[in-house]
């Protein structure tokens, strides 16, 4: 009689288990549905909803009018500029500001504990407290205007608000912190013995800020702008409360606002938030095309 086969071991022959987890697929991985869940209900649905939404105009005339009227309105279609003329400056404002703070404050110094708490309070103030402030300090009868006044250097008061100025002011210090701690954590992931090690050769600050620093902290510029970037984008409180919601304020959201609660038109609503979006995006993918274009290294700050 023949000996009986041996049973194939284990490691010869592994399990449908054992080879999705050296693919790194296991029972872990359930940790993700919540998450997914979250996603797809609060993200994907309302996306895609809105998406398709915009293709069922009320008034017909095919899956495209909605986007047809937009543009044929110079009143709707000059919002588009109005808000870039508003978000842009105030992104590149916010970000070449937090550079140079940042910068200095990435070392070890009395207080720097304290600065930084008073540079991000504005991020716990909230759009309303904020115009509330601009609308106290800048107003007509504002502290400012008084100051002025009562020194003479203007007649009549400054119009800081109600008005582009207003909102611009209020982007700024809305946006201002989070450039700041984006910028402050890239400096903080640069290695300063790069610095030193150009300094032992005779670099001046410049130069070695201008040769070594902002080329790693580019990617973070990149990246700071195009958040900073979003969130004036997408301004619509402050458009209300310190600026001029019928003329050089109206913003793309308000339009969007106004299609959808006000003449509850929700596919010509949904169709300018699709506008909105595809113009973020465009943006960001041309800043994102720009960094790749002017820097090819990595994005962590450390060097090669």
């Amino acid at each position: 009689m023949s000996a009986p086969a041996a049973a194939p071991s284990r490691g010869a022959d592994p399990g449908l288990r054992h080879r999705l987890a050296e693919r790194g697929v296991d029972a872990r991985l359930l940790l993700l549905v919540p998450g997914m869940v979250f996603v797809v209900g609060l993200f994907v649905y309302p996306f895609c909803y809105g998406l398709g939404l915009s293709f069922q105009p009320a008034k017909g005339g095919g899956p495209f009018a909605d986007y047809q009227r937009f543009f044929s309105d110079a009143y709707q279609r000059d919002t588009i500029g109005k808000t870039l003329r508003l978000a842009v400056p105030a992104a590149l404002l916010n970000v070449l500001a937090s550079v140079p703070i940042a910068y200095r404050m990435r070392g070890r110094f009395r207080g720097k504990r304290l600065l930084t708490t008073a540079l991000v309070v504005p991020i716990t103030l909230g759009t309303v407290l904020t115009a509330e402030g601009l609308l106290t300090f800048l107003g007509p009868r504002g502290w400012l205007n008084r100051a002025l006044t009562g020194l003479g250097i203007v007649d009549e008061p400054v119009t800081l608000i109600q008005n582009y100025w207003g909102v611009f002011f209020s982007i700024v210090i809305s946006g201002f912190p989070f450039a700041f701690l984006l910028i402050l954590s890239y400096l903080s992931g640069i290695d300063p013995s790069l610095e030193r090690a150009a300094a032992t050769l005779g670099a001046g600050w410049w130069q070695r800020f201008r040769r070594i620093t902002l080329p790693l902290l580019a990617p973070g510029l990149a990246t700071t702008f195009c958040l900073t970037f979003v969130l004036a984008f997408s301004v619509f409180p402050s458009a209300y409360l310190v600026g001029d919601p019928t003329g050089e304020t109206r913003v793309i959201s308000i339009a969007a606002y106004e299609a959808a609660y006000q003449q509850y038109d929700y596919a010509f609503g949904s169709t300018i938030a699709v506008i909105m979006g595809a113009i973020e995006l465009a943006v960001i993918g041309l800043v994102l095309a720009w960094r790749s274009r002017f820097y090819a290294g990595t994005t962590g700050g450390k060097g090669s």
